[in-house]
C-alpha cells in the first residue's frame, strides 16, 4: 500500500441549481486511521467523499491525495469493480472468507441479499489496498454477525478512512476524528462521534447562552437610552419655554439664570449618555451578529389521520411456503396482521425476509393510498422520479410533506434544489407521503439504513406513537424493542430451508 496522505485545502462545492454551497472554504487534513464524516441526511456527506476519491470536482480549492483512493457507494445496485479478479486471486483468500463472500457471487449477483452485497463491496475495496478508503453506510443492510466480521476488517487498515454511517456504535468503535458537517461549515473534532457531537453540543450551548445574555443587555440599554431621551426632550421643552420668559427685575442674585443654566447642561449631559447607551447598545449588536448560533428545528411527528382498525385484519394468509432460489423453500405459519399490530421481522441475511415482505405486499385487504411501503434500496432513478413528483404535488400538501421532512432533520429547501436526493432523504420523502395521508398501515425494510442520527431518533419518536399497523424489518434489535410487539423471526432448518416462527 502507498504512503497515505490526504488534505483539503479551501475547498468549495455546490451541485448545480443550488443557491449556497455545501461546503465552503473547508480546510482540513485528515489523520492516519479512521475519520467518521456526521451531518443530516443533505448535508453533503456523500458529496464530500466523491470530490474526496476524485468522483466530484470541487468549484474551487484543491485536494492533495497521495495513493489509490476509492470510494465504496450507498447503493448496492451493481457489482463492484474488478470483482470477478477479486474472486479469483489468490491473496484474496483470506478475505473471502473473513467476510464470507462465496466464489459464484459474481454470477448471482441480482439474486444477492443487500448485505452479502455490501460485504462483497468492501472485500473487494480492501482487496485492492487503497492509501484512501471512503466508506459510505457500510452497515447497511447486514446481521450481528457480519457486522463483527466488516468491524475486525476495518480496524486492520492502515490508510487514511473516511466513514460515513447511521450506526453510533460503529463510529464510536473505529473513529479517532469526526468531521461534523453543517452547512456551509465544517470542524474536525477529536473522538468517536459521541464525544464530537457532546463537544458540539456544549459549544452550542454555550453560544445561545452568551446570545441570550448579549439581547437582553442590548434590549436594557436600548430601554434606558429611550427611557433618558425622553427625559431629555422633556427637559429641553422646559429650557426653551424658560428662555422665552423674561427674567424678573427683582432677581437681583440672578437665581433664575443660574437655573436656566443648570437645567441647560442637565440637558447636554442627558444627551451624552443617550449617545453612549446607543453606541453599547450597538457595540452589542455587532458583536451578536459575529456569533455563531445554530438554529434549533422542532423535531418528532404527529400521524395525522391514521386509522385505528382494531376490529379488521390488513392481511390473513394460511400456512404455505414459496421459492428462495436455489432449491430452498420459505415456509411459513398462518399470518395475520390486524389493524393496530407492531410486527418485527427479523433474521438473518440470505433468509428471505425481503423475498417474504414482497409476498405478503400481493396479499394485502389496503387501500393502495393508505399503504405506506419503504424499501431497503431505491435505484437512483426511482429516487429522481419521487421527487420530481412531490414537486409538482399541491402546495397544501407539498407544505405538509416538507414540515414532516423537517421534523425527520433535513432541511426542505436543500432538499427541493437537489437533483437527486441523498437515499436516507429518499426513505424520509417516502415515509413523510405516506404519514400525511393517513396509513392503515406502514411497511419499512431496514427503516435506519441511510438515515441520519437525528433522524433515526425522529422515526423511533413517530412509530412509537404511530396509531396504525406496522411491520418493520430490521437487524436493529434496540430500535425494534422500543416500537413492536409481535416478532417474525427467520430461521434456517436442516434441509436449509428458512422457515418463519412466531414470538409474542
Amino acid at each position: 500500500m502507498a504512503f497515505a496522505q490526504l488534505a483539503l485545502q479551501s475547498v468549495e462545492f455546490a451541485h448545480p441549481g443550488m443557491t449556497a454551497p455545501l461546503f465552503s472554504e473547508l480546510t482540513v487534513q485528515f489523520p492516519s486511521g479512521w475519520t467518521g464524516i456526521v451531518g443530516p441526511n443533505g448535508a453533503g456527506k456523500t458529496t464530500l467523499l466523491r470530490v474526496v476519491t476524485g468522483e466530484l470536482t470541487p468549484q474551487s480549492g484543491a485536494v492533495t491525495s497521495r495513493g489509490l483512493t476509492l470510494y465504496v457507494a450507498q447503493r448496492t445496485d451493481d457489482a463492484p469493480e474488478m470483482f470477478e479478479d477479486f474472486i479469483w486471486a489468490p491473496d484474496a483468500t483470506v478475505l473471502k472468507a473473513r467476510l464470507h463472500v462465496s466464489e459464484d457471487w459474481p454470477e448471482r449477483w441480482s439474486t444477492l441479499s443487500h448485505g452479502e452485497r455490501k460485504r462483497a463491496q468492501i472485500a473487494v475495496a480492501l482487496w485492492r489496498e487503497p492509501a484512501v478508503l471512503a466508506l459510505d453506510e457500510p452497515s447497511n443492510h447486514i446481521d450481528a454477525d457480519a457486522r463483527r466480521l466488516l468491524l475486525q476488517a476495518l480496524q486492520e487498515f492502515p490508510g487514511v478512512g473516511l466513514l460515513v454511517s447511521h450506526d453510533r456504535a460503529l463510529l464510536d468503535e473505529l473513529c479517532t476524528h469526526c468531521l461534523i458537517i453543517d452547512p456551509p461549515d465544517a470542524v474536525l473534532r477529536p473522538g468517536g462521534v459521541t464525544k464530537a457531537m457532546e463537544q458540539q453540543e456544549t459549544e452550542e450551548d454555550a453560544a445561545r447562552h452568551t446570545n441570550e445574555v448579549m439581547r437582553r443587555t442590548e434590549t436594557r440599554l436600548q430601554a434606558e437610552a429611550q427611557r433618558r431621551r425622553v427625559i431629555a426632550d422633556q427637559k429641553s421643552s422646559a429650557a426653551r419655554g424658560s428662555k422665552s420668559k423674561k427674567i424678573p427685575a427683582h432677581d437681583h442674585d440672578g437665581r433664575a439664570m443660574r437655573n436656566l443654566a443648570k437645567m441647560s447642561g442637565k440637558d447636554a449631559y442627558a444627551g451624552k449618555m443617550v449617545a453612549q447607551m446607543n453606541q453599547k447598545a450597538g457595540k452589542i449588536a455587532k458583536e451578536r451578529s459575529e456569533l455563531t448560533v445554530k438554529k434549533r428545528y422542532e423535531t418528532g411527528i404527529w400521524v395525522d389521520g391514521a386509522s385505528f382498525m382494531p376490529r379488521d385484519f390488513l392481511l390473513r394468509l394460511p400456512e404455505g411456503s414459496m421459492p428462495l432460489g436455489g432449491g430452498r423453500q420459505l415456509h411459513f405459519p398462518d399470518l395475520e396482521i390486524g389493524g393496530t399490530s407492531r410486527i418485527a421481522l427479523t433474521g438473518a441475511n440470505g433468509l428471505g425476509k425481503s423475498t417474504l415482505i414482497r409476498h405478503l405486499l400481493t396479499h394485502l385487504q389496503v387501500p393502495a393510498e393508505k399503504l405506506v411501503t419503504v424499501p431497503q434500496e431505491i435505484s437512483a432513478g426511482d429516487s429522481r422520479a419521487l421527487l420530481e413528483s412531490i414537486k409538482r404535488l399541491p402546495n397544501e400538501e407539498l407544505g405538509r410533506v416538507m414540515i414532516t421532512v423537517s421534523r425527520l432533520g433535513s432541511r426542505p429547501a436543500r432538499l427541493l434544489e437537489s437533483a437527486l436526493p441523498s437515499p436516507g432523504e429518499v426513505r424520509k420523502l417516502l415515509l413523510a407521503l405516506g404519514i400525511v395521508r393517513g396509513p392503515h398501515l406502514i411497511v419499512m425494510d431496514e427503516p435506519t439504513n441511510h438515515m441520519d442520527l437525528p433522524g433515526i431518533v425522529c422515526l423511533e419518536e413517530a412509530l412509537v406513537d404511530c396509531p396504525c399497523a406496522l411491520l418493520l424489518v430490521s437487524h436493529d434489535e434496540t430500535f425494534l424493542e422500543k416500537i413492536t410487539e409481535i416478532e417474525w423471526h427467520l430461521v434456517r432448518d436442516d434441509s436449509g430451508d428458512t422457515r418463519l416462527q412466531i414470538h409474542k
